[in-house]
């Protein structure tokens, strides 16, 4: 499975490590560059999921990298990260082409969540056509157009939730997804609840699938990355 790459520009090297050390504590992965010149090479030679930009930057500025990657036709989801706090700055930057725009000083729990959102929306509308197939995981099989579950072709009972948690993990096997990934990704950014919600769907999930996948003492479709949260097993599922 590809990592999730993340682009993160500004010219402050503080910033640029504490953004990646949260993204990275995401299971993103973090490439980050302090100049316009080289965040427009990269984006020409590499592929990006997302990109964070500053606008304030030595050289090329952040303006001139969103027009090229724009012009380009580069349909990369990128947050501005800036100073600049004015209303004319922001509408100038959606208008030319950005997703986003949080101002500094800013909190790294909600840059983290609108980045997840973005790429949720990118996910989704890149991988709509593909919810009528199946995802196969050795012995168990999930059909997300008809909201079913079986292992080894016996149907497994989840409740609408426990449906979703188990989608969005096998959607990425072996990603690594935090509980609060997890609880805005199935419940919504308005979910009252904590992170033991997650829990506790994980542990019905474990007791429906485990014991009929019949795997080896000790082992779960589910496992826990112990400090982080939860990532769906890459190993094949179930005995032959």
């Amino acid at each position: 499975m590809v990592q999730t790459q993340v682009l993160v520009v500004d010219d402050e090297k503080a910033i640029t490590r504490l953004i990646a050390y949260h993204l990275e504590r995401e299971g993103y992965k973090t490439n980050c560059v302090h100049d316009g010149e080289t965040a427009c090479r990269l984006l020409r030679s590499e592929d990006y999921d997302l990109m964070i930009l500053d606008l304030m930057l030595p050289g090329m500025s952040g303006w001139d990298v969103l027009r090229d990657a724009r012009q380009r036709g580069n349909s990369i989801p990128v947050i501005i990260l800036s100073a600049r706090g004015d209303e004319v700055d922001k509408v100038a930057g959606l208008e030319l082409g950005a997703d986003d725009y949080v101002t500094k000083p800013f909190s790294t729990r909600e840059l983290v969540a609108r980045v997840r959102a973005h790429l949720r929306r990118k996910n989704a509308k890149a991988g709509g056509a593909l919810v009528t197939t199946p995802l196969e995981l050795g012995n168990l099989v999930i059909n997300g157009a008809k909201r079913e579950v079986t292992v080894a072709g016996k149907p497994i009972a989840l409740t609408t939730k426990e449906f979703d948690l188990l989608y969005h993990l096998a959607q990425s096997p072996g990603h690594v997804f935090s509980r609060e990934n997890l609880l805005q990704s199935v419940w919504g950014y308005d979910f009252e609840g904590d992170t033991r919600t997650v829990d506790v769907h994980v542990s019905r999930i474990r007791q429906k699938i485990d014991p009929v996948l019949d795997l080896p003492e000790g082992d779960s479709a589910i496992q826990t990355v112990r400090g982080i949260g939860y990532r769906l097993s890459t190993k094949p599922l179930g005995r032959e």
